[in-house]
């Protein structure tokens, strides 16, 4: 059986720290982690604010939600799902066991 993804505390507070500014009295939207075709390897990942699906595999801690759907799940299977914050840049990240490459900015992968 495959593992699912993990989320790093790190990540789950960065999600967080995005919902303290909804709107008072709505709640947070939950992180959805998607594989997607394209990009410069084969697979890219999209990552965005969504509403859960009735299908959707619910990763949750800190009152925060990652979502990942049935399609994607194999391809995210034992995954780590984190927050960095550097010089070059803040986003959240994708350690993949499974991908055999990726590109340079590390939203693509091949497998």
């Amino acid at each position: 059986m495959n593992l699912p993804p993990k989320v790093t505390p790190r990540a789950f507070a960065r999600l967080a720290e995005i919902n303290d500014g909804a709107p008072d009295g709505r709640p947070g939207q939950a992180l959805r982690v998607a594989v997607a075709g394209g990009g410069c390897s084969g697979f890219q990942y999209d990552i965005r604010m969504d509403d859960a699906a009735e299908d959707d595999l619910v990763l949750e801690a800190e009152g925060q939600r990652v979502l990942v759907d049935p399609v994607s799940l194999p391809f995210l299977a034992g995954a780590t799902i984190d927050w960095s914050d550097e010089l070059i840049g803040a986003r959240f990240t994708i350690d993949n066991p499974n991908a055999s490459s990726s590109c340079g900015c590390g939203t693509s992968f091949s497998i």
